[in-house]
């Protein structure tokens, strides 16, 4: 089978997977859990047999032409590249881990079967991202990936928050989608071609003509997709879904494809030094203020959402600096640690009954309860950090060396004012993450108080999956070396500058936290028990609907929070997210309802009026006809003679009027 036939497979397989789930979900459960992970499992095998064909060599490219347009046409075309390759085995084996993960996690979810198929059909999205030759075959991926995550943050349906959480994050990428679709009819009409390849050539030839409008147009679609600033916030409430759904799209699916596409697209960005800087700028808010917002959080999974963000801050700004290679590698570095960041998260929120630290704090056992996702989450905190040698420390430091080059005026792809920007962001971030990620682990391993229930083991399927995450988590770094021609052949090894002033900041944010843990533990007494949730209660969809969704009254404050501490005044504004949901309302929901309120006004006193007006006229023309209408001969023939005198009279009239002229 020739490699352009398996890459073809790829993503078809869960597509197939995702139809048969839907059409035999109902009449044949017991198909619904194979259908979910083998095709996914298939894919993610043949996605590495590719890339092992591929082996970070010459790009495979095969086309045939999709429609004639008459102008730009389309082709269903493939190119894969050693990104390429690397990425879709990312998707394939976190997509792998997740659908084996829900079969524990969602049993008893009568809703599984569609989400289950939904999974499978957002899989298959990424995967047509990724190994897609053609803008607009790319845009179908980019798009359905929407639609499916409007549908699975929504899975419980029947809370406010996953409504909220769903219809917010559809219509906020959406608001970045307008300007990226113009964007792309843009570059097609300057490339004279959809096609990757070519619109690569035409970049490389001069042949773009409006290099920073395109930039920034497209810029728009990234910073909605993958949740940078000043879109980012959908992200955070996205949390409502099930954690599955969580750590797919963090890792591997949704997020990613907003980076991915500005790698594989990179020369396009580069072709302006204003899109550079402005990506720069963005990356630079992106990472400093989730970092802040992080620390604030009370929610696990906010926490991890904001962490995030932060990180895809980075991959944003290594391509800033015109690193592709340091932005993938720390792509897939993240995707690893985060995606069991996340289903370590799922299986202590099962266990605790709660996603509240302020809750967990004040409970104590979690460790001894879930062994297993005490271990791998720690291991997946630690990489979060950045700490050695853990995968993100490898991927961070790619980050770190090539601002550093590129401040330094070493790499002239971007402005060395984009360098010193994404340095210093970067640099600052780690001394934040460092402080969020153990506040995270002491605040949900450390509590005191109370034993949390036992709900007794957590299911294989779910145990068994959080350590083949942890292998790469731990180890992913130290590929780098090996799988350098995947990554344009260049050097991903971290230098001694920034390994020092990174972990330094890193090991500095998490003892003055944890310093500051001490502290405060030290003078607060052991707190109150928790409230708690039956997780077995049968109102409860057995458990699954749990405390992700129910809002367990908590504390209003925990005085043992280092987080408080640590950000001072800035912990209000943080925890809310510095208020960008009310700019985005003042500078979006507003205008849009005022207008709308406008034109139900126009519509109720205008054009109603007239329709009314109109109406209102034939109907006493109407009644005036009517009343004419007697049915009898007399009355007509009498009509009829009167209306003839009458026409001879004027005609008379007229006659003399016009002799006697």
């Amino acid at each position: 089978m020739t490699t352009t036939t398996l890459a073809v497979l790829v993503p078809l397989l869960p597509f197939l997977g995702a139809a048969a789930g839907l059409l035999l979900g109902r009449k044949a459960p017991g198909f619904v859990r194979p259908l979910a992970v083998l095709p996914t499992l298939a894919a993610a095998v043949l996605a590495v047999l590719v890339a092992f064909r591929q082996g970070g060599g010459k790009a495979i490219d095969a086309a045939t032409q999709l429609t004639p347009t008459g102008s730009v046409p389309i082709d269903l075309a493939l190119h894969i590249d050693g990104f390429a390759a690397l990425v879709a085995v990312l998707v394939g084996v976190v997509a792998t881990c997740v659908q084996i993960y829900s079969t524990g996690y969602l049993r008893e979810d009568p809703r599984y079967p569609s989400y289950a198929a939904l999974v499978s059909l957002f899989t298959a999205a990424m995967l047509l991202v990724v190994y897609s030759g053609d803008l607009m075959v790319l845009l179908v991926g980019w798009e359905v990936m929407g639609i499916c995550s409007y549908f699975l943050v929504g899975h419980y349906w029947e809370t406010p928050e996953a409504r909220a959480a769903s219809l917010k994050a559809f219509l906020v990428t959406k608001l970045g989608d307008v300007p990226f679709l113009i964007g792309l009819f843009a570059l097609a009409a300057d490339a004279g071609t959809f096609r990757i390849t070519g619109v690569l050539g035409a970049v490389a030839s001069g042949g773009l003509d409006h290099p920073t409008l395109i930039a920034l147009l497209l810029l728009a679609g990234v910073a909605g997709k993958s949740a940078q600033f000043p879109l980012h916030t959908w992200l955070p409430d996205a949390m409502a879904g099930p954690t599955p759904v969580s750590a797919l799209i963090h890792a591997a699916t949704m997020v990613a494809a907003g980076i991915y596409f500005t790698a594989r697209l990179l020369p396009v960005f580069a072709a302006s030094a204003a899109a550079m800087t402005v990506l720069a700028v963005m990356a630079a808010i992106t990472m400093v203020g989730s970092a802040l917002a992080a620390l604030a959080q009370d929610d696990i999974k906010r926490v991890l959402a904001y962490s995030t963000i932060g990180q895809l801050g980075y991959m944003a700004g290594a391509l800033a600096v015109g690193d592709r290679g340091a932005a993938v590698f720390h792509l897939l570095s993240h995707a690893a640690f985060k995606a069991l960041l996340f289903l370590a998260a799922g299986t202590v929120i099962h266990a605790a009954g709660t996603n509240s630290l302020t809750a967990m704090s004040r409970v104590s056992g979690l460790a001894k309860r879930v062994p297993d996702a005490y271990w791998t989450m720690t291991v997946a905190l630690l990489a979060l950090a950045a700490i050695p040698p853990f995968a993100g420390f490898f991927s961070k430091e790619a980050v770190l060396v090539a601002a550093e080059h590129t401040a330094l005026g070493e790499r002239t792809v971007a402005p060395a004012g984009a360098g010193w920007t994404v340095l210093v962001a970067g640099l600052l971030t780690a001394l934040l993450t460092a402080a969020y990620a153990l506040r995270l682990w002491l605040r949900t391993f450390r509590g005191r108080g109370p034993a949390v229930p036992d709900h007794g083991r957590q299911p294989i399927a779910m145990t068994a999956v959080l350590w083949v995450l942890a292998i790469p988590s731990l180890g992913f770094g130290l590929t780098a070396a090996p799988l350098g021609d995947w990554f344009d052949g260049g050097a991903l090894t971290p230098t001694l500058t920034t390994a020092v002033l990174g972990t330094g900041l890193a090991v500095a944010g998490a003892a003055v936290t944890y310093a500051l843990w001490r502290t405060l533990a030290a003078r607060t007494p052991a707190a109150a028990p928790a409230p708690h949730v039956d997780l077995d209660r049968p109102d409860t969809d057995a458990g699954l609907v749990e405390a992700e969704t129910l809002r367990l009254p908590h504390p209003a404050e925990d005085p043992a929070d280092p987080g408080r501490a640590l950000l001072g005044p800035l912990y209000g504004p943080a925890a809310d997210g510095f208020h960008l949901d009310t700019v985005h309302r003042t500078l979006f929901v507003r205008p849009v309802l005022a207008a709308a309120s406008l034109v139900r006004f126009l519509d109720r006193e205008v054009v109603d009026t007239y329709v009314s007006g109109a109406a209102g006229s034939a109907k006493v023309l109407g009644r005036l006809v009517r009343r004419a209408q007697t049915g009898n001969v007399q009355t007509y023939l009498s009509a009829l003679l009167a209306g003839s005198v009458v026409l001879a009279i004027v005609a008379v009239a007229l006659a003399n009027a016009v002799a006697g002229a």
